[in-house]
């Protein structure tokens, strides 16, 4: 059966506000720096409140990829939650401005739409305090069936991993998937995500991945070893292709039939946010499109390269030229 969506990523659906700062702010705020951390309500509002002027747009890591395999031309829709609120209209209005397929119904009454608190330093690195609000009544319910089964491939954000609910709509959209012939792919979205769920995220990536995605220091805390090698060896017993990334390292393509090395592409640096799912988007819209792997993640760095080169996780130009030019280059 042809598939209507190319890529159908489930996910957080959250509002970043992104601001610049000095270290000293996070000292000060006792913020992780370069982590995502979970914060309540009240949290976020003192925090939005210390904040110098920002940035506000749709954001969230999934709804990213989304947004950037949008760009490259790709086909690609989005299940979150939002909740019917100020936050959550823009959301929506975003996301389907960007070209991306958003039909969950928002939620009504309860907590607001979720929103992340983004701050960078100097040196362009990300951090990130997050109120998560509608994002985790996101259920069972919300995933729809016949969407996934016409999707080549489903994408998983580990972010929305904390809920049970969310749990469980996870292994439905994998089961799905599968009987339906199509691939799941799930990026494992951050060390903490890992710490707490490590055992949860071993099964799922082991009986329901087809496609796993994480940077270096996530693949460590996934198998608990400390050298990246080790973390290579375990990774290609248990899933058919695993993309880690590694900053100006570049990344590494891990089959059972090898590794692949491929270079990042060469930008300024200005923010750091999005480039791991702007890269999940390239590889992705490659391999759908039956690209060598090393072809896949040679659009993944070029993808990655333009989403730190400013601020802000979504691309200010159209992918899908930046690529042709840089491929024919």
């Amino acid at each position: 059966m042809t598939a209507t969506f190319e890529l159908l990523g489930i996910g957080n659906a959250i509002v970043d506000v992104i601001a610049r700062c000095e270290e000293t702010f996070l000292a000060e705020h006792r913020l992780a720096k370069g982590a995502m951390t979970l914060i309540d309500a009240s949290a976020a509002e003192r925090l939005y409140a210390a904040m110098g002027p920002g940035v506000e747009m749709s954001g969230g890591s999934a709804a990213n990829t989304l947004a950037a395999f949008a760009s490259l031309g790709g086909r690609g829709a989005f299940i979150g939650k939002v909740a019917d609120d100020q936050l959550g209209a823009v959301f929506r209005h975003d996301i389907r401005a960007a070209g991306v397929a958003f039909d969950t119904p928002p939620a009504r009454g309860g907590a607001p739409t979720a929103r992340c608190l983004i701050l960078v330093t100097p040196d362009a690195q990300r951090t990130m305090n997050t109120y998560l609000g509608a994002c985790v009544t996101l259920t069972e319910d919300d995933v729809d069936e016949a969407r996934v089964a016409a999707s080549t491939v489903t994408y998983l954000e580990g972010y929305l991993f904390d809920p049970p609910a969310a749990q469980a709509a996870f292994r439905k959209a994998a089961r799905v998937a599968h009987e339906a012939g199509r691939q799941v792919a799930l990026t494992l979205s951050d060390p903490f995500c890992v710490d707490r769920h490590r055992e949860a995220f071993r099964g799922l990536v082991k009986e329901g991945v087809d496609i796993l995605f994480a940077n270096d220091r996530e693949i460590l805390a996934l198998y608990e070893v400390e050298r990246f090698d080790e973390a290579v060896a375990a990774v290609r017993e248990e899933t058919t292709i695993a993309c880690l990334t590694r900053s100006e390292k570049g990344s590494v393509i891990v089959t059972a039939g090898g590794v692949i090395e491929v270079a990042a592409e060469p930008t300024q640096v200005v923010d750091t946010t999005g480039a791991g799912d702007a890269y999940a988007a390239g590889f992705l819209w490659g391999l759908v499109r039956g690209r060598p792997l090393a072809e896949c993640g040679r659009i993944g760095s070029i993808a990655a390269a333009e989403a730190i080169s400013h601020v802000g996780a979504r691309p200010m130009v159209r992918l899908a030229d930046m690529v042709a030019d840089r491929l024919a280059a």
